[in-house]
């Protein structure tokens, strides 16, 4: 008996353990065009992935922030492209500030996908159970 119990017990935890791994969500919400706050929201995007492999990492940016999309003057191209390239990793830049701003689809760097909205955005993946990061500094 005491034996089937500690082995309901591992079982317990195991399962609890598997779908915490699964359930590491977070989007991060990125609106500065401060550089160095740039270089920290990709920064932390790496760390996540890093920690955990199977974490669902989404950066979106909007406002004064969506340079850090935008070929020409991204100060972290190389390494969002490279993070892109990552099934788990989405990069989501706001299409309102990119009217805003007079950016063009062609002009973002590969693997950054638009949405219509990116609070709208934010509040949807916190309804989904995501965790949610402001960048700052």
């Amino acid at each position: 008996m005491k034996k089937t119990a500690v082995i309901l017990v591992q079982l317990l935890l195991a399962t609890i353990f598997v779908n915490a791994q699964k359930d590491y969500k977070v989007i991060f919400d990125m609106t500065s065009k401060d550089s160095m706050t740039q270089v920290m929201a990709i920064r932390w995007v790496k760390e996540v992935v890093a920690a955990e492999p199977t974490a669902q990492v989404e950066l979106v940016v909007f406002g004064p922030g969506t340079a850090l999309f935008v070929k020409d003057k991204s100060v972290m191209g190389d390494a969002i492209t490279s993070l892109a390239s990552n099934k788990n990793v989405s990069f989501r830049i706001c299409q309102v500030a990119m009217q805003n701003q007079n950016i063009d689809k062609s002009q973002l760097l590969p693997g950054v996908m638009t949405v219509p909205d990116g609070i709208y955005e934010v509040i949807t993946k916190q309804r989904q159970g995501w965790g949610y990061i402001k960048v700052a500094r």
